[in-house]
């Protein structure tokens, strides 16, 4: 099957994803766009696996306060070299990350961060739940499953709809980036304040 440059180009364009990638995607795919698309997403995630044992020693830290200054923001994410922190994806990346935590909220970066207190707590309360929907104790685990995966959804960090994409998560544009700079780049740590907020004793 014959693959056009200007196809080529434009999934590169959709994916950040190198031109030969974006090319044996097109192939493999029969010129479906989605399905290449998935395609670079899988191999994408191939690519971070490979990624996601060295050292981030460099990065970058971002702040963002959201206009009428009553919410800020400073996160950092790290990366291997001082030369893909400098890119004009990593910044870019970075200070759309700072925004995304002033708008969502996110209390934790990832799943495993949830403490096991707070876990208990939210299985609790869908257990609960569950009895009394009046649905037979068989399928209980079912719905308490379901609401701990909306949980993490809506308070982990990766796991949220990507503020400028709501078609990805974090987590998805994050291996994105990864595959493309060709480094293993993790989001470190954060700090989200907002004005008048109750503070922790």
């Amino acid at each position: 099957m014959e693959i056009s440059a200007s196809d080529v180009k434009q999934l590169r364009e959709q994916t950040g994803a190198p031109m030969m990638d974006c090319k044996k995607a097109l192939l493999e795919s029969d010129g479906d766009f989605e399905k290449a698309v998935t395609y670079l997403r899988q191999k994408s995630l191939a690519t971070v696996t490979k990624k996601a044992g060295r050292t981030t020693s460099d990065g970058l830290i971002a702040a963002y306060i959201h206009p009428g200054s009553k919410i800020g923001v400073m996160v950092e994410l790290n990366c291997e070299t001082d030369f893909v922190a400098r890119s004009d994806d990593f910044t870019t990346f970075t200070k759309i990350v700072a925004m995304h935590i002033a708008a969502l909220n996110p209390q934790y970066i990832r799943r495993e961060d949830v403490t096991p207190q707070v876990m208990e707590s939210e299985k609790s309360i869908y257990r609960e739940q569950a009895r009394q929907s009046g649905k037979p104790e068989k399928f209980w685990e079912k719905i308490i499953s379901g609401r701990l995966e909306k949980f993490y959804a809506e308070v982990c960090l990766l796991e949220q709809t990507y503020i400028k994409d709501d078609t990805r998560t974090v987590q998805e544009v994050l291996n994105e980036l990864i595959a493309k700079l060709g480094e293993n780049i993790t989001i470190r740590r954060f700090a989200r304040y907002q004005l008048g907020e109750t503070l922790s004793q």
